[in-house]
C-alpha cells in the first residue's frame, strides 16, 4: 500500500550510532536562529505578494549544500489568507516523491493524508533527506527546515502561528528533533512510529505533540516512542498517567489526550499493529485510504488556531483515555457531543467528547442515549455504564465530573455488533438534548 523501504537492520544501525555518540546527532541545533518565533505576527511577508513558487520541486542552498523539496500550494491559492503549512518527512529510504504521491495509495496518503484532510486549508511540503535520511549531522537538517521556511514564507501567505511538523520512523526522529529544537517555531508535531534517531537539542520547551506507536513494532519498539512522548508530558506540564494500550489480538487502537497545561496538548495512540504509519482497525493490513491515522492527526492539527492558549478545545479527543479536564454543570444553554466510531468485522469502538456550550459550569453529569439494535457494550473508559444495551446511561467518574463553559470530555467504550455499526441517534445531557 504505502510505498516504502524500511530496513530494520539500517535502522537499527543509526540507533546504536546515536546511543555511542551521543551528541553526534544533535550537536549546533540551537545555534542558528529560527525564522520566526510562535506567537508572533501571524502573516508570513509573503502575504500579498504575487507568488513565484509554485506546487513543484524546488531546490535551495543549506549549510553549502544543495537541498530540495516537493511543495504543493493549494488549488484556488489565496496570496490574502495565511494558510497553516505541513511538513512531512520520509522514513529511512524513502523520498520525497513517496511523502508527495501517497505511494500506492495514491492522494488519499499524500503527505501522510493532509492533502485530502486539509481539502486545500495548507500548503504542504516533502523535504529530501540526505543519504534519504535524517542523521542531522551538526543540526544541518534543522538548519534545512529553517532555510525552507525562509524561502517558503517569504514568497507565500502562511500563518505563522500555525506551522506543522510530522514523519514516520526517521522522518518521526526528525519531527522530534524539531520539537525539541524549534518548539518556539512549530505549534505541533505529529510522531508516528518514532524514536530519538535526529537528536534532540534543548528539549526543554513546551510543544503540542502527537505520537502514534504500534504495540508489536520490531523495528522500533513502542517504549522508545513513549520515551519521546513522556519527554513532553513532563516539558507541557501535564498530569501523568500509564494510557491504556491494545491487546495483542484486538486489531484496534486506543487515543489518550493528558490533561496539559493550556493550549500545550499532549495525545498518544497506541495500535495492535506493527512499524507503520497506516494502520487499519480491524485488520494487520496497511491502507492509506482506510487508515484511522490521518483523520486523528488532522483533528489534532485542526484544533489550533493560532499561538499556545488559542485551541478550539483544551482537552481530549480520545479513542480511549484517563484523563481530568474542564467541561460544565448544568447544561444551561446547551451542550454538543460528537462520536466518532471505529468498526471492524463483529466489532467497534466509539470515542464520544461532550462539550458544554452553555454558561454555567456542570458539577456532576450523566448522558443518555440509545445504542442500534445488536450493539452491546463490553468495555468502557472515562464513565461508568448501564444497562449495556439499549438505552445506555454514561455517568461521570471521580476525576471527570466538572465540566467548565466551553469545556470538554472524553469518554468511550468498546461494543459488539451483528451488522449494525452506527451510532446512536441523538444524546442528552442531564436530561437536556444535545447538538451533534
Amino acid at each position: 500500500m504505502i510505498a516504502r523501504r524500511l530496513l530494520g537492520p539500517a535502522l537499527a544501525a543509526v540507533l546504536l550510532t546515536a546511543a555511542a555518540t551521543g551528541t553526534a546527532l544533535s550537536g549546533g541545533l540551537g545555534e542558528t536562529a529560527p525564522s520566526a518565533q510562535v506567537g508572533a505576527l501571524a502573516s508570513s511577508a509573503g502575504c500579498g505578494k504575487a507568488p513565484t513558487l509554485r506546487s513543484g520541486t524546488h531546490t535551495i542552498t543549506s549549510s553549502g549544500k544543495s537541498r530540495s523539496f516537493i511543495l504543493r500550494v493549494p488549488d484556488g491559492y489565496d496570496n490574502t489568507r495565511p494558510y497553516r503549512l505541513i511538513f512531512g518527512f520520509h522514513w529511512r529510504g524513502g523520498t520525497m516523491n513517496d511523502v508527495s504521491s501517497g505511494g500506492t495509495s495514491g492522494t488519499a496518503w499524500s503527505y501522510y493524508g493532509m492533502q485530502e484532510q486539509s481539502n486545500n486549508s495548507a500548503i504542504l511540503v516533502a523535504p529530501q533527506g540526505l543519504g534519504n535520511g535524517w542523521a542531522n549531522s551538526g543540526g544541518e537538517d534543522v538548519v534545512f527546515t529553517d532555510d525552507m521556511l525562509r524561502r517558503i514564507e517569504a514568497d507565500l501567505c502562511v500563518d505563522t502561528a500555525l506551522r506543522f511538523a510530522m514523519g514516520f520512523s526517521y522522518g518521526g526522529g526528525m519531527s522530534y528533533a524539531l520539537a525539541c529544537a524549534r518548539a518556539t517555531v512549530f505549534r505541533a508535531v505529529v510522531v508516528y512510529a518514532g524514536a530519538q534517531l535526529s537528536g534532540c537539542s534543548g528539549g526543554s520547551q513546551p510543544i503540542a505533540y502527537f505520537g502514534m506507536h504500534g504495540i508489536t513494532d520490531n523495528v522500533l519498539n513502542i517504549s522508545m516512542g513513549r520515551q519521546l512522548r513522556d519527554k513532553f508530558v513532563a516539558n507541557n506540564g501535564c498530569t501523568p498517567q500509564s494510557p491504556r494500550e491494545p491487546s495483542q489480538g484486538s486489531m484496534t487502537h486506543i487515543t489518550t489526550t493528558y490533561s496539559c497545561r493550556a493550549g500545550y496538548p499532549v495525545q498518544w495512540a497506541a495500535f495492535d499493529n506493527g512499524h507503520m504509519p497506516g494502520p487499519v482497525d480491524g485488520t494487520y493490513s496497511e491502507s492509506g485510504i482506510r487508515t484511522w491515522t490521518k483523520g486523528e492527526a488532522w483533528k489534532f492539527i485542526s484544533q489550533f488556531q493560532g499561538a499556545p492558549g488559542t485551541t478550539t478545545t483544551t482537552t481530549t479527543t480520545t479513542t480511549s483515555t484517563t484523563t481530568t479536564t474542564t467541561t460544565p454543570n448544568d447544561p444551561g444553554d446547551g451542550c454538543k457531543v460528537t462520536d466518532t466510531i471505529n468498526a471492524w468485522n463483529s466489532g467497534l469502538t466509539s470515542e464520544i467528547v461532550i462539550t458544554n456550550t452553555g454558561s454555567a459550569p456542570i458539577s456532576g453529569w450523566s448522558l443518555v442515549f440509545t445504542l442500534p439494535g445488536g450493539q452491546t457494550i463490553t468495555s468502557g473508559w472515562n464513565a461508568s455504564y448501564s444497562p449495556m444495551s439499549g438505552q445506555v446511561t454514561a455517568r461521570n467518574v471521580s476525576y471527570n465530573g466538572n465540566i467548565a463553559p466551553g469545556g470538554s470530555v472524553s469518554i468511550g467504550f468498546q461494543a459488539n455488533h451483528t451488522g449494525n455499526a452506527g451510532k446512536p441517534a441523538s444524546f442528552s445531557l442531564n436530561g437536556a438534548a444535545c447538538a451533534s
